[in-house]
């Protein structure tokens, strides 16, 4: 039997309310299955909505139709608690803008999803140090974030999206703040610790050259995905 997918996506719509009292269908019927191991890099217009997408697919928000299910759990059939244990137990997030905890240190920081999860306090900091020394960061470990540059405050990122092992990354714009030679460093550093942790990836980018590294890029356009 094979192996229960990592994520996936079954007739997929999303709506808004729009200001004149209609909707927005921002996302029509996408279907997407997301495998141990892959990556897929999800590129299309501004506001065609990639980022509703990955909100859907890491439980930040719930399909106006279709369905979602992550490690073969189906998210509909969960309460707003089950939904809030398995996405941090099941998903890491990067964002454009890193949303680390401004009064915690980069240890800190690395340490709350475990520590949320409910992991001895000793052990979350173990795990947050192997992280750090695996991006690089461990002699900056007790500097809160605004005494990091964005290069390093998005590899805190990174570190605390792993923090947990989680099987499926999902990340909006990661490098869509960084120079080139940051962004540069910052893939390098995404695919290389992917590979060493086993786990699956969804980015949204604009950069051909980190949607290039992807085994897989569709386009979302007019609420629907294509294969480039």
């Amino acid at each position: 039997m094979s192996e229960v997918p990592v994520a996936e996506a079954r007739g997929l719509e999303r709506s808004f309310a729009s200001p004149d009292g209609g909707s927005i269908d921002v996302l029509r019927g996408v279907d997407l299955t997301i495998e141990a191991g892959d990556s897929v890099a999800i590129v299309g217009p501004s506001g065609s909505g990639k980022s509703t997408l990955l909100h859907l697919l890491g439980a930040l928000d719930r399909p106006t139709a279709g369905a979602v299910w992550l490690r073969g759990r189906r998210l509909a059939d969960l309460s707003d608690p089950e939904l809030a244990a398995l996405r941090n137990r099941y998903v890491g997030f990067v964002f454009q803008f890193h949303h680390l905890l401004r009064d915690f240190t980069a240890l800190e920081n690395v340490m709350v999803p475990q520590l949320v999860a409910g992991a001895p306090r000793e052990a979350a900091r173990e795990r947050a140090l192997e992280l750090l020394d695996q991006v690089g960061l461990v002699p900056r470990a007790s500097h809160r974030p605004r005494k990091l540059s964005g290069g390093e405050q998005q590899r805190v990122a990174v570190a605390r999206a792993l923090a947990n092992d989680p099987p499926l990354l999902l990340a909006d714009e990661p490098s869509g703040n960084l120079d080139q030679e940051a962004s540069d460093r910052l893939h390098d550093l995404l695919f290389r610790l992917l590979e060493r942790h086993g786990a699956a990836l969804v980015v949204v980018t604009h950069s051909a050259e980190l949607a290039g590294r992807a085994r897989r890029i569709l386009r979302l356009e007019a609420g629907r995905l294509a294969v480039t």
